[in-house]
Order: C-alpha cells, then structure tokens, then sequence
C-alpha cells in the first residue's frame, strides 16, 4: 500500500527564477470554463484541501482533441530565445549508468544512519499532488484519494528496483519551489516531479538522465489574441509557478512588456486563468495537455512542433530527469539504469495508460543532446 503524506510547509527556496511577489488579484470574477470546473477548481485551491477535483475526467482517457502531449502548437514563435545559443554549462551533468547492486545504497534506506529523519526500508520521493496525469490525487479511484500518475508510477519502478518492493515507497507532495530544496536537504531521497534539467537546477542537484522531452507552452482562453511567445503577449497579465522553468522564460524574455504573477503551484495559475484573473498562463507542454483534458475550453499556443522537421533540433525542447543529491553519486548511476530498463521496458506503456494511444511518442535518449541553459 502507498504511504502518501501530506505536504510539508513552503519555504522560499528556488531554483534559479528570482523572487517575485504575487501582483494582487484583479477586483472580478468572471468565470471562463467548462460547466462549473471553474468554480470547483477554485474551491479546491482556496479551501487547500490538496485534492485534485476532477469533474468527469478520468485518468487514461485524454480528452477529445487532445490527445496525448504533442499536438501541433498554433502559429507562434517558439520560447527558445531565454535559453542560451550553445547551451554551456559549467556544472557536472554525469549520465553514467550502473547495473551493479549497490549494498551501500540499499543498505542506507533500510538504515538511516546518514539521514535518520527520513523512514527506514522506504524510498522517499518528492512528487506533485495537483498535476493532472502526472501526479495528483483522484478521489474518483477506489475512494482512498491515493497519488497517482506517470510520474508516480516511475517513482513506484524504481522502488521495486531498489528494494524489491514497489509500494516500499513514501511519497512526499512538494510544491514547486521546494523541489530543489527538499533534495539538497535530504527531506526526500530523489524528486520525481515534472522536472526540467537545467543548467541552473545543476548547481544544487544531480540529475538523471532524462525520461520524457517537453517544451514551454502558453495556456489561453479559446480565442484568445495571443498565439505564441512573441509581439501577442504584450502588455497581458501571465502566471507561472514560482521557480519554474516557465517563470525563467516570462522572467528574462518578457519582463518588461508583461505583468507577471507567480504562485505556488501550477493548479493556481489554472483557477486564476478560469476566473478571468489573468490572461494566460505558462507551462510545459506536458503540464498543458492534463489542464486542457480538465478544460476544453482553453486552447494551448506556442512551442516548437514535433511534426515540423525544421523544429526537431530546436534548443526551445526541454527535458524531465530525476533530481537527487549531490552526494549521492551512485543513486544517481543506479537510477540511471532503471531508466534505461523503464524506457525499454514500461515507458510506452505508462505513457499509453496517461495519455492514451494518440501519436506515437518515443522516450528520450539518455545521450539526447540537452540545451541545460545559462547557469
């Protein structure tokens, strides 16, 4: 059985997006959306009570247009221009992987002698808990309001890898700000949550090798005048998750020509978007497509097209990895080669279970060339 916990208090740690106080709320509240989800997701954020509502959806089953996590953007210029053209990093970004059973490495979970705050003979993941498809809780399944989701059903891999066991897992909601620093802390083992390797994230964690490709998008109301990261977005009020990767593109990009605002977790910046407190928001793609399967009457814009062989190679393609500790080199080398195993094994599968059949989308290589950005 999962060992969910619930999430541990905010800090202000970040990742590399600058601090930035939450503009005050426009004074209406006109609300945009699908029969009441509006109204409902607004409830969810402000009564905090952690649980994703889900009117009508059901996980596997994307909703009709949507399907899977590349469908063609609208005309627009792609978010590439934050990113740095040769994509140098100064920190170590090591892929090497390691089949070897690291005693060492089981042996410190089920002990805790390094870390005794953390539960014994359990693997502790940082993981989302709003996250449509990704991570979040579903009080539609069985009724227990379990975590579920791609990345859940990786962190529950990897587990089965390292301890035999794939419920000898603890899993930790974080928000999005805290990710970083809930791995440099030794609060969790490794985060699996949506994360983007970059070059900034490197400094303070270690990455995996990567396990799914995405690309920053823009969230609107069905028709809307913005279509992509360009002249559009001028002088519209944006929302991004604090110390996100969306918050890096809006923050050096468009600083100057949009209003920003920046909240926890990207659940927020959706009811914000549904009751007309902003314009638009900004999100990986992947995080997109679960919104839209929640609200079909939002539309998504921007970022390099996966059919478009022009886009293939563009620096604007992110991608998720692991985070863990620096310290922890050879977790990091194990993991590795879970996810070697995973993408060989169990990827297209959990891929297919999330976001149905659709498209044809392969996993990342673990030698895909990666623009990690500027430090």
């Amino acid at each position: 059985m999962r060992d969910d916990e619930r999430q541990p208090p905010a800090t202000d740690g970040h990742e590399g997006a600058p601090e930035r106080r939450a503009a005050p709320a426009r004074p209406r509240v006109r609300m945009r959306g699908w029969g009441g989800i509006a109204a409902m997701a607004a409830l969810c954020a402000l009564a905090a009570i952690g649980a994703l509502c889900l009117p009508g959806a059901r996980a596997g089953a994307p909703s009709s247009g949507h399907e899977g996590v590349t469908a063609a953007p609208a005309p627009g210029a792609s978010a590439a221009g934050y990113r740095s053209a040769d994509g140098s990093c100064p920190y170590a970004y090591d892929r090497s992987a390691s089949d070897k059973d690291d005693d060492a490495i089981v042996e410190e979970i089920r002990t805790r002698r390094e870390h005794p705050g953390l539960p014994r003979g359990k693997l502790v993941v940082g993981v989302d808990q709003n996250s449509y498809r990704w991570g979040f809780r579903n009080p539609q399944r069985d009724g227990n309001n379990d975590i579920e989701g791609f990345d859940i059903d990786l962190a529950h891999a990897i587990a089965k890898d390292l301890l035999g066991d794939p419920d000898a897992l603890v899993l930790r909601a974080i928000p999005t700000n805290r990710r970083v620093q809930a791995v440099a802390d030794h609060d969790v083992d490794m985060v699996v949550r949506t994360m983007t390797i970059t070059c900034r994230r490197l400094k303070d964690v270690s990455f995996s090798t990567p396990y799914f490709r995405t690309t920053q998008r823009i969230i609107v109301p069905r028709g809307s005048s913005v279509d992509g990261f360009n002249a559009s977005l001028t002088g519209k009020r944006l929302c991004s998750a604090d110390s996100s990767t969306a918050e890096n593109v809006l923050t050096e990009g468009f600083k100057d020509k949009v209003e920003l605002v920046s909240v926890p977790n990207q659940l927020d910046c959706l009811v914000r978007l549904q009751l007309g407190e902003v314009d638009a928001l900004v999100t990986d793609g992947a995080l997109g497509e679960g919104q839209l399967a929640q609200d079909p009457s939002l539309d998504m814009q921007g970022g390099p097209d996966e059919n478009n062989p022009a886009d293939r190679d563009s620096p604007a393609w992110e991608y998720y990895g692991i985070a863990m500790n620096q310290d922890s080199p050879q977790l990091v080398a194990r993991v590795n080669k879970i996810l070697e195993d995973f993408r060989a094994d169990q990827w297209q599968a959990t891929y297919t279970k999330w976001f149905g059949a659709g498209e044809k989308v392969e996993p990342p290589k673990a030698d895909v060339k990666i623009n990690l950005g500027t430090p």
